[in-house]
């Protein structure tokens, strides 16, 4: 089943970011408010 994840925003100037991890396997339980994935962004 497929669902939708919404990323909190990182920064005002930050509007995209790159999945580098995945915290989870496909198919795998997730609590509400459990880290999923890692993201990294250009803003240093």
């Amino acid at each position: 089943m497929a669902v939708s994840v919404t990323m909190p925003r990182l920064g005002e100037s930050v509007s995209e970011g790159t999945v580098t991890r995945w915290l989870k396997k496909e198919g795998e339980r997730v609590e509400a408010d459990e880290p999923l994935l890692e993201v990294s962004t250009d803003k240093v």
